[in-house]
């Protein structure tokens, strides 16, 4: 039995008992990266020689004051597009493939004052853009469920690296689906948070009015612990929210008695699979028998959900993505005859098809003549999207629903057709689009591939999104379910 197959509040007491030490915990995740990853390839860098320096330093802190947090001691990997000061940062492309941040992202300050160790950083989709993991520069992610599926995208390898027990838990980031979306292929919890909980100062831009950083883990509890840990307010943030955390462990009671839960039938109309479909009529007669109510309601916007996101988030990343010019750090052409042409040669050489694919797009949104055709018209839907949730937030406590139409698909089978991998999303970007948390968990099989059940709260009711995640997880045993490897 790994130590991993123990919750972070079970292994906490293991240190504090002296049963077990943080070095050994660090040791653990080593041992297992270097058995697994040669088939998993979920981190890009790893930062063995830190880590075991901090493990060391927390040994000898063990039992003191701040020794206290659940997280003391607990090995985490992040996404690489997450900045760590001195550790290499790549976004998964070739144009920051040697950048070394000087400064640490808030959440990573967060993390090191709850005395987590970092273990390394993850690989991604370039710079956040796909749902696959087959678009980074430097190596695909195999789903440790099956070795010849993908994990999922953007987060791909924050959801494989812990669903294969290298860390006990990881950071991803979620723009459209890019935490959920793994999640669910990888059979492990994923929270995307309200927009605006989490800070994203030393996040990478992608898609800024979408962009959110969320933990990834094998328990809706550890998730909670995580969450508490990276929460609040964030004064090198604009966009962070003034509000009060509370503790998001409280509400694991598994009592959901009287809860009203809202099933939008465009999330299992057309385009989802029978297996999806089938394990969420499942996962909702549990939740009946927890005490729960559910109704059929309608989400009507959402069928334009993707052209919008596609058009905003594409919009968004062709002004993020400007700063990546040759000029002041990351990847320059070694051939250019003049400024124009070192501009033009480092991004043609230093970005892939992908995210080329969505600058384009974007540029074009944004340009004279399209504006207000393309970009002014998704803000537009945009709004009235948000206005579905609310008003069936008026009546109901979640919303729940699969978080991806089908199980993991096969490494090369989509990534051809971007449509086709774009609808990959269409179950978790109208979350996104309307800034609200969601959550997956895992909820049943199709074969030997995860499924993943979606529940989505309102505006910083994370509380009541963790407590009808935790109330299902407890009374199913999906979650216990581990790839043999």
């Amino acid at each position: 039995m790994s130590l991993f197959d123990h919750k972070a509040s079970e292994l906490h007491e293991l240190l504090h008992k002296k049963e077990v030490t943080v070095s050994d915990l660090v040791s653990e995740s080593f041992k297992r990266i270097g058995e697994v990853d040669s088939k998993v390839n979920a981190f890009l860098t790893l930062d063995e020689e830190q880590a075991r320096k901090t493990a060391r330093q927390l040994d000898e802190k063990l039992g003191a004051e701040d020794s206290a947090g659940i997280l003391f001691g607990m090995p985490i990997g992040l996404k690489d597009n997450i900045v760590t000061k001195g550790l290499r940062t790549t976004c998964a492309s070739k144009i920051l493939e040697n950048f070394d941040p000087i400064y640490d992202a808030t959440v990573v300050e967060r993390l090191k004052d709850s005395k987590t160790v970092v273990i390394g950083k993850l690989n991604m989709d370039e710079f956040a853009m796909g749902s696959s993991n087959e678009n980074s520069r430097f190596q695909k992610t195999y789903n440790p469920w099956d070795l010849e599926t993908v994990p999922g995208g953007s987060s791909g390898a924050s959801a494989a690296a812990v669903a294969a027990g290298e860390v006990l838990f990881s950071l991803g980031s979620d723009t459209g689906g890019s935490i959920r979306q793994p999640a669910s292929f990888c059979g492990v919890v994923g929270m995307k948070p309200t927009y605006g909980l989490v800070s994203r100062f030393g996040l990478v831009a992608f898609a800024s009015s979408l962009d959110q950083i969320g933990p990834i883990t094998r328990t809706v509890e550890d998730n909670a612990y995580l969450l508490n840990a990276i929460a609040g307010l964030d004064p090198m943030d604009s966009t962070s929210a003034n509000v009060k955390i509370p503790d998001y462990t409280a509400p694991l009671t598994g009592d959901i008695k009287g809860m009203r839960i809202a099933v939008p039938k465009e999330y299992l109309g057309e385009g989802v699979g029978e297996e999806a479909r089938h394990a969420v009529l499942d996962a909702l007669k549990v939740l009946e028998k927890l005490g729960a109510t559910w109704e059929e309601v309608s989400l009507p916007h959402s069928k334009y959900a993707l052209a919008t996101y596609y058009l905003l988030s594409s919009s968004e990343a062709s002004a993020n993505l400007a700063r990546f010019d040759g000029v002041r750090y990351g990847y320059r052409t070694p051939d250019a005859e003049n400024l124009i042409d070192m501009y033009k040669k480092t991004r043609a050489e230093g970005f892939g098809e992908e995210v080329k694919r969505r600058i384009m797009l974007g540029t074009f949104a944004l340009s004279s003549g399209y504006y207000d055709a393309y970009y002014k018209k998704a803000q537009k839907v945009r709004t009235l999207i948000k206005k579905d949730f609310d008003d069936v937030f008026q009546n109901f406590d979640v919303i729940v629903g699969p978080t991806t139409p089908t199980p993991a698909f096969k490494i090369g089978e989509n990534i051809d057709d971007p449509l086709t991998m774009y609808a990959n999303d269409i179950l978790t970007i109208p979350v996104n689009l309307a800034g609200v948390p969601g959550i997956s968990v895992p909820c049943g099989f199709a074969g030997r591939l995860p499924l993943g059940l979606q529940i989505i709260g309102k505006h910083f009711d994370e509380s009541t999104v963790y407590r009808v995640a935790h109330a299902f997880e407890q009374a199913t045993d999906f979650h216990q379910q581990k790839p043999q490897l």
